[in-house]
């Protein structure tokens, strides 16, 4: 078996990799949670985030959840629990997940097999280097309704329908949520214009707070 070194030094591709394989490392790699694990029909990636991929995902994740707060919406968040199913003989790790929707069906299951309940609502996708692999068709496959994918400049927001993710403006989980104002929001704390001065994440995490409320008052 040759690893193949590929696009970037954060990641590593592995041909013809079993699903037993695969589950066996997905358990070896639970002390390291910064992994992240691809798996499509045996073609495995191993990815390795660096800092600023970390950062993003963070901050996107404060951000969905405290959102769900504002709005009084229940969420059960899972970060980058492995979604897989043997069936498909498909699996990876979003950067965040949640079931927001479907928070109910899980909120008293405490390893919930995706062979049986639904997938997370919402995934989240830092695409500062893209994935080797086409992972949106693994999501697709597993049935996650909603991605938001971000590459470092903007925001996108993706609903599948009839098998396939289509752009959409507004979050389905949280529909007060639209693409260009996380984006907006995500400028802030992240600016592109270098005489602008960032402003920081709790300072950030307030003001979303504050707009969030003035548009339950304002609908």
């Amino acid at each position: 078996m040759t690893a193949t070194l590929i696009q970037s030094p954060d990641r590593v591709i592995l041909p013809h990799i079993s699903w037993q394989t695969y589950q066996s490392l997905v358990k070896d790699f639970e002390s390291e949670p910064a992994m992240r694990l691809t798996y499509d029909r045996g073609t495995l990636e191993i990815r390795m985030p660096l800092d600023p991929h970390e950062t993003y995902k963070k901050l996107l994740g404060r951000l969905i959840e405290a959102a769900t707060e504002e709005l009084d919406l229940e969420i059960r968040s899972l970060g980058s629990r492995t979604c897989d199913r043997e069936d498909l003989a498909k699996g990876l790790e979003p950067d965040q997940c949640y079931y927001i929707q479907n928070e109910a069906l899980v909120r008293e299951v405490e390893q919930i097999d995706l062979a049986i309940y639904p997938p997370p609502d919402l995934a989240v996708e830092i695409d500062i280097t893209s994935s080797s692999l086409n992972r949106f068709s693994i999501y697709a496959d597993l049935g996650v309704p909603e991605i938001w994918r971000y590459d470092g400049r903007s925001l996108t927001i993706h609903h599948l329908q009839n098998g396939k993710y289509h752009l959409h403006d507004q979050s389905l989980a949280l529909p007060s949520l639209q693409a260009s104002e996380i984006t907006r929001l995500m400028e802030l704390r992240f600016p592109k214009n270098e005489t602008q001065s960032a402003v920081s994440e709790n300072a950030l995490l307030k003001q979303f707070r504050q707009w969030l409320s003035s548009q339950r008052e304002n609908p």
